[in-house]
């Protein structure tokens, strides 16, 4: 019986930096979102938006880092992000903590809405 190995195609550096990044996102997504009552968050590859029930204290992980509310206030809300507090505005540009831009997307009666991106994405 004779071993024989089949040469297998090389394989390109644009390849390979293809599924380096394609698992770096799946990564981010997997990283996971975990949440108590009167939160909820939709994460996908370019970041998470988590939803607080106005009238809580809820939180969430996200991304690897704790988001919590700690108040609101008209336009303004105050959160707690990689145990930091932020002081968010709509329509402010993102905040950097943590590794995460964080925006205060929307605020209403019911629901205060916050985005966090890797990084400068926000």
């Amino acid at each position: 019986m004779t071993n024989r190995r089949v040469p297998l195609p090389p394989k390109t550096p644009r390849r390979a930096a293809g599924l380096l990044v394609g698992l770096a996102l799946g990564a981010a997504v997997l990283a996971g979102c975990g949440s108590s009552e009167g939160v909820s968050t939709d994460c996908g590859l370019d970041g998470c938006m988590v939803t607080f029930d106005r009238e809580t204290n809820a939180e969430a992980s996200i991304l690897g880092v704790q988001a919590k509310l700690i108040g609101s206030q008209d336009d303004q809300v105050t959160v707690e992000v990689a145990g930091e507090q932020l002081t968010l505005t709509a329509g402010q540009p993102a905040t950097e903590v943590g590794g995460l831009s964080v925006t205060l997307d929307s605020v209403s009666a019911d629901q205060v809405a916050i985005r966090l991106t890797q990084g400068s994405g926000g």
